[in-house]
Formats: structure tokens, sequence, C-alpha cells
């Protein structure tokens, strides 16, 4: 079976590289002291962990509460405050010098890619590995699954993959949950969403029988693609007045995103959708698609309408600039100006923004792990630090159905925390360098007998913000 064959590469290489579980040391303690787990294993039912927080940001309230302790039993938060006691025989971890944020989400990534290949080193004049197959890919993806996790991100959402190879990303998130191997919390949609599978025939039916289809096999998600191509494909127009236009996907009328969304959400899955705007924008307001991505140029009545209705916009940043001088040339405009423009529209129209990356496994500029940066690009165009980590944190958990377990620090969630030596809300750009990461009781990241861990990337040059 696929599932068997892929991961079993996978856990074999986590065992050459020395990645099948150890000790960790705690930032704080004594020298030889540890919580230690096994990547992938719960912790120890009953056992207590008590954090020691200088500044703990709460979302809801958007400041930092000062000298709080969170305390932690097993993978959940039992108790926190400025007040709470703790335990004797609790474990403390002591981040009385740093600041404390709930574990960021990323609710649009993608951790397969049909060009994985392309990306491996080799002698075969950069092309790629020839043989480079299946259980590659999914190495590669479980690779950029800890890349997130490591910068602070515990929960991702997995928008969908091309390929033969989509059905992996289910099986590699079943794989985290099952406690297989360490990695992020992950909603999955599996592949990329088609109405049929055996030709041409689209109908509402149609549609609802593909979505059974991927109920099934436990998506967790539906990705639609209701604007049809890329930002800058042949089917979309930039205008140098600053404008854009684009053409809808054939396959798809209103009653078939109505068809998807009403049979989606019968199966308890949710709905997100490539759209920029326009018709196709139309059609997700008033269907009721849960996520809709990009939202670049959307209209004052859309956004009143989207505002209205509680329908979010997940906006991908660096993915969108990749072609700016190319698109400037050719256009008199460009994606990356669109997006910008999109974002403070939206952020101005109080519609609800989720952190949505649109990390691809191949993305040679911007990969996975540094989607972090994002936040300083929120406050640059107009959110401030509260409101920028509101996004990254408490916004994305309710937009994914997961306000309830994630996204806040607060008594009887998941133990997800990150920290950071300064202080946010004074420099944004202190979560491009988490220190410490949590997820569900268990460390991920933490500091060696040096200090704080090491960055896990070197610094990028990011695309400039344009007026």
């Amino acid at each position: 079976m696929r599932y068997k064959s892929a991961l079993s590469t996978v856990l074999a290489a986590l065992t050459i590289l020395g990645l099948s579980g150890s000790l960790i040391p705690v930032a704080g303690q004594a020298p030889g002291t540890t919580v230690g787990t096994r990547p992938g294993t719960p912790p120890q039912a009953g056992r207590v962990v008590a954090i020691r927080a200088g500044r703990l940001f709460d979302p809801k309230s958007g400041t930092n509460l000062r000298n709080q302790v969170v305390l932690i039993t097993g993978d959940r938060i039992t108790d926190v405050g400025a007040n709470v006691q703790i335990p004797a025989g609790a474990t403390v971890i002591d981040l009385s010098q740093a600041t404390v944020l709930p574990g960021m989400i990323d609710g649009h990534l993608h951790l397969f890619s049909e060009s994985q290949r392309s990306y491996i080193p080799t002698s075969n004049g950069g092309k790629g590995d020839p043989n480079f197959g299946e259980h590659d890919k999914v190495l590669m993806a479980y690779i950029a699954a800890l890349k997130n996790l490591h910068a602070g991100f515990t929960t991702i959402v997995d928008l969908g993959a091309g390929g033969p190879f989509g059905w992996d990303i289910v099986d590699l998130r079943n794989a985290v949950d099952n406690g297989l191997i360490s990695g992020p919390r992950m909603m999955v949609a599996g592949p990329n969403f088609s109405i049929t599978a055996n030709g041409p025939v689209n109908s509402p039916e149609a549609a609802r029988a593909s979505v059974r289809e991927y109920a099934k096999r436990g998506v967790d998600w539906i990705k639609l693609h209701t604007d049809a191509g890329a930002c800058n494909g042949p089917r979309v127009t930039l205008k140098a007045d600053g404008t854009m236009a684009t053409t809808r996907n054939p396959d798809y009328t209103l009653d078939i995103v109505k068809a998807v969304v009403d049979e989606a959400h019968k199966h308890g899955i949710k709905v997100a959708d490539h759209v920029y705007g326009g018709e196709a924008l139309d059609w997700d307001i008033e269907a009721g698609v849960d996520a809709p991505q990009h939202v670049v140029f959307a209209t004052d009545g859309q956004l009143k309408r989207m505002k209205e209705k509680g329908i979010p916009a997940g906006m991908t940043f660096f993915d969108m600039s990749k072609d700016d001088s190319e698109d400037m040339k050719k256009f008199g405009n460009s994606c990356w100006r669109m997006v910008q423009k999109g974002f403070r529209n939206n952020h101005a129209a109080g519609v609800k923004i989720g952190l949505s990356s649109g990390n691809q496994a191949d993305s040679t500029g911007f990969p996975h792990g540094i989607q972090a940066g994002m936040l300083e690009y929120y406050v640059k165009l107009g959110a401030t630090p509260a409101e920028a980590l509101r996004i990254a944190t408490l916004n994305t958990a309710e937009i994914i159905g997961w306000g309830d377990r994630v996204g806040s620090i607060e008594k009887g969630k998941f133990a997800d925390l990150i920290a950071v030596s300064g202080d946010p809300l004074a420099d944004i750009t202190e979560v491009e360098r988490v220190k410490f990461v949590m997820k569900g009781g268990d460390i991920v990241r933490s500091a060696g007998s040096s200090g704080w861990a090491g960055e896990l990337t070197p610094p990028l040059r990011l695309p400039p913000v344009v007026r």
C-alpha cells in the first residue's frame, strides 16, 4: 500500500538522520534537566509542566500580560494567570525574560508539488534526479512540514496538490495524528479538486459526488479554483490603471459552487477557493465559501457583503511578488502591487483576514518556514502589531474552525506555544526569530547549553512594499 511504503521511507530516513527521538534541554533549567519525548508521541498523561512567561500575548485584548504562569497537564493548558500555583513536582520552564505567544497558524500552504524533483541538487544538469519518486516527494513534504513547525507554525492547512500523489498528504497528516512522526497539526484538502474524474460532465450532482469521494478519503477541506489560472497567467489581465480582471474556470457555475459548499458542509468539511475578485467572488459570497483565498481586487460592495456574512480573506504575499519587475514591464501593473492594494482595502473594510502564505514545496525564493515575515508586511500596510499577531493566531484559528482548541493561550486549549526574545508589539519582526516551540505540551524546539536555539534559515531579502 502507498501509505505504508511511503511513510516507512520517511521513518527510516528520520532514523538515519538521528531525528527519531531525543531529550531536549529546556531554557532556564539546570544542566541535565530535560522535558523529553519521542517526536510525535503525546506527552505522558498527567505530566505537569509550568511555564513562567515574562510577557504573554493575548490576541483577544491585543496586549501583553505580565508575569504569567501557564500550567500544562499532558497536552492541554489547565490554568493561566499571574497567581497560578505551581504544583510540587511540576517541570518548570523559565521564559520570564521572553514573550510567549500562541503557536502561529498558516491557513494556506502546499507541502507537495509536481515539480519537487527540480529542486533536488544532482549532477543531472540541475534538472533533478530522473529517478525521483513518490517516497522522495513524501520525505520532502515532511521536511517542509517540520520547517513550518520549527518556525513557530504549530498548525497548518495544506490546500491541495497536483499530480497523482495528492492523497499522500492525507497519509502524512494521519501519521502525525497517530504519533508515528512529529509535525504540526494539519488540516488537508487532498489533490486539487476535480468536479469529476471521469470526463467533462460538469453538474451540481457530479460536484456533490466528487465531494463525497473526498470525504470518504478523509479530507478536512475542499479547495476550489473558481478563478482560472495564476495571477499573471493567460486568463488574468493586469491593467496599467491599477485594476485587474480574471476569467472564471469554465468548469464552474454558481450552482456548482453552491453544491460543493452545501455537500461539503454536510460532511463537516470546509471549502476554500482560489479567487481574485469579480464574478467568481460574487459566487463565493452567495454560496458561503468558508475561506476565499487571495481576494486582491474585491469591490467595496463585495467587501461589505463579506463582512456582513462573516466571510474572511486569506491573502498570500510572497508568491505574488516573484514577477513584479516582469509584470511592470508587460502590464504597467503587477500581482505584487495588486495584493498590497487588496490587503489595504480588505483591512480597511473590516473583513477578517487570516494568515495564508501559499508557500510551495518547490519555492526557491520563498520556502517553507519564512512566512512569519508576512506579519512585517501586515504592519507596513496598515495593521497594528497586535492586529498582525491576531491574524497569525486567533483569526486563522477561527477561520479554519479550530478556535476552540488553538489560537490563544487559554484553559482547555492545546498547549501550543512559542516564544521570542523581544516584544513583537514593539518590533513585529521578533516573530521571524522564534526561539522556543511547544506543540501539545511536547517541546519541539528549545535552547541548548549555550542559550537560545539558533536561527533555522539565513535572513532573506524580501520584496519591497509599494507605496
